[in-house]
């Protein structure tokens, strides 16, 4: 018989079935005709090319070899009221959309209120994504 931890994990799964199967870079994506990722359920995500030169002018040259794409807004039960965003050039664009960038901080992995979602979804629409996750 499953336990209650099984089922809560298959369900997580279920509901990140939306999550891409890999993320890829930018410069991957820019490169593309038609720029799209497949997701874990076999379906196509496409991504609006004027949201990923925007991505691009909101980071330095060289760095879209490393940021992945969708960016990753992880809801869990840990941190509540909070979303996290893991990723070095990731947590930066973040930060830049918020006008809370500081050119001094190195962050690889960051935590924001929630209340600030809407205007992330609103700036990058088809290039972020929310996961859940159960800790």
């Amino acid at each position: 018989m499953p336990t209650a931890e099984d089922i809560l994990n298959r369900e997580i799964a279920r509901v990140n079935l939306h999550l891409p199967a890999a993320r890829p870079t930018l410069s991957q994506l820019i490169n593309e005709d038609e720029p799209k990722v497949r997701l874990r359920d076999g379906s196509y995500h496409y991504f609006k090319r004027s949201e990923l030169e925007y991505l691009r002018s909101l980071i330095d040259d060289g760095e879209e070899d490393t940021l992945r794409v969708p960016i990753v807004l992880e809801i869990s039960t840990t941190y509540r009221g909070y979303f996290r965003v893991r990723g070095r050039v990731e947590v930066k664009v973040i930060d830049k959309i918020l006008g809370t960038y500081d050119i001094l901080e190195d962050k690889s992995e960051e935590l924001y209120p929630r209340y600030l979602l809407p205007k992330i979804r609103k700036a990058l629409p088809t290039t972020t994504t929310y996961a859940f996750i159960a800790e």
